[in-house]
């Protein structure tokens, strides 16, 4: 456990200490604990800032798409690999369904240029039956559903995995017992299915809520160019931009801690709302 706690440690709770650049007008050559101390004006400008929200406003509007179309596929795809008899076919279709994760966000964005781009193949083939091309990847307003069949594509095969998991623990004799006393395969799945599998399914929605505004950066900045911000940025581009770019790291720093305490805060409501169902969460 060594290795792993020690990567926690330094990387994620040792970061917090960046935290304070927030609450400074930090200046790389006076470093961290010199740079000036600016209190919460950073945080004044950013929530006066049209930029900051219309960021924030993209963000949890693709975040919400992929809570809503994203989150059920990898139950369901768990739930077809489940039902196959064939132990080939299901080793088959698993391999085919988890390899678009290994791709890297550039080869998937590049992907998706040479189909639906304004060159794409299917303008091409548009173009052959004599009909009008569709620039899907250019259309601001076809962006986030767009993004969204990406993440869908690339990573619903590979989210199978703890679902697929968790399906197996389900006891046999309840689908038996369930079958002789008439119940279908709808009843099955609602009344010994789901009831079994629920515990994990709530764990993964709030881990998924905790990290609800992280909605893909390098997807998202690979595209942003083709659309322009307006569709394309988000707070992790904004941070970006405002941090690495522009150079203000205070006022990015702001930014990227109002981003965590929000998905802290949707982590122990969710978490407290599970307990109120029944449900262990996270932590008792």
């Amino acid at each position: 456990m060594l290795p792993g706690l020690a990567y926690f440690l330094l990387f994620h709770y040792g970061a917090f200490i960046g935290n304070v650049v927030a609450f400074k007008e930090y200046v790389p050559f006076d470093g961290l604990w010199a740079s000036p101390w600016v209190g919460v004006e950073n945080f004044s400008r950013m929530f006066g800032d049209p930029d900051f929200w219309h960021a924030t406003w993209n963000t949890l509007a693709i975040a919400l798409l992929q809570l809503i179309f994203f989150f059920p596929v990898p139950l369901a795809i768990a739930l077809l690999l489940h039902g196959l008899t064939s132990d080939l076919l299901r080793r088959f279709v698993q391999s085919v369904v988890y390899l678009p994760h290994f791709l890297s966000w550039v080869i998937v964005v590049a992907l998706f240029q040479q189909v639906l781009g304004s060159t794409g193949l299917l303008n091409s083939a548009l173009g052959d039956a004599g009909l009008h091309a569709v620039d899907i990847i250019g259309n601001p307003d076809a962006y986030k559903p767009l993004v969204v069949a990406q993440v869908v594509w690339k990573d619903a095969g590979w989210g199978t995995i703890i679902f697929l998991a968790a399906l197996m623990q389900v006891d046999e004799q309840s689908y038996e017992a369930a079958a002789i006393d008439g119940a279908g395969p709808w009843r099955r799945f609602w009344h010994v299915t789901l009831p079994s599998i629920r515990p994990v399914i709530v764990l993964l929605l709030i881990m998924r809520l905790g990290d609800v505004l992280s909605v893909g950066f390098e997807q998202m900045l690979l595209q942003r160019s083709t659309v322009g911000p307006g569709a394309g940025e988000i707070l992790d581009t904004f941070v970006f931009w405002q941090g690495l770019v522009g150079g203000d790291t205070g006022y990015a720093a702001a930014a990227g801690l109002f981003k965590g305490v929000v998905g802290a805060a949707l982590v122990f409501a969710a978490n407290k709302v599970a307990h109120r169902l029944g449900e262990q969460g996270i932590y008792k």
